[in-house]
């Protein structure tokens, strides 16, 4: 049995020890306060029956003035053994819905690696993310990313770039 459940101050070591397993872009923690202090409802974690931390949404507001209210998932983590039991999609909807009741977000973005196809799938095909731009250089790895979004409250005004001579899909 998982528990999906807002993220505490208490999760935060489980949480940067997710992403330190099985993410390439890795936290200090002063980040993860940053987030847990000013977005206490928009991170959550899945919980197993021993009470150990087997994933987590990193999720925040963007505050740059005179834009739409929206969303950003800086990060999400689930250890490998407990992977593909839909434990990436349930906390990814928790913290989309929050973001959409709590601070009335128009939607949420999130950038994905070029090459992590499982993650394209997820965001694009279960999640229903549509990629609107790629970021050239984007890691500190230098890769690019795919910068997506997903439309939670209105309607979505921007326009998809395209990618490899396709629109990108809608």
């Amino acid at each position: 049995m998982i528990d999906i459940r807002p993220a505490t101050v208490d999760d935060l070591l489980s949480m940067q020890n997710c992403n330190l397993m099985n993410l390439p872009e890795n936290y200090q923690m002063k980040y993860y306060i940053y987030h847990a202090l000013s977005w206490p409802q928009l991170s959550y974690v899945a919980e197993d029956h021993k009470g150990r931390i087997v994933g987590y949404v990193l999720a925040k507001m963007e505050e740059e003035s005179g834009e739409v209210p929206h969303g950003h998932i800086t990060s999400l983590s689930v250890m490998r053994n407990w992977r593909r039991l839909g434990l990436a999609e349930k906390l990814m909807s928790q913290a989309q819905k929050a973001m959409a009741e709590a601070f009335q977000a128009q939607y949420v973005s999130l950038h994905v690696r070029k090459s992590n196809r499982a993650a394209l799938q997820l965001y694009r095909d279960t999640l229903k993310f549509t990629c609107y731009d790629i970021e050239k250089s984007y890691y500190a790895d230098g890769e690019d990313a795919y910068a997506m979004r997903k439309q939670l409250i209105g309607e979505d005004t921007t326009k998809p770039k395209m990618i490899n001579g396709k629109e990108a899909s809608r």
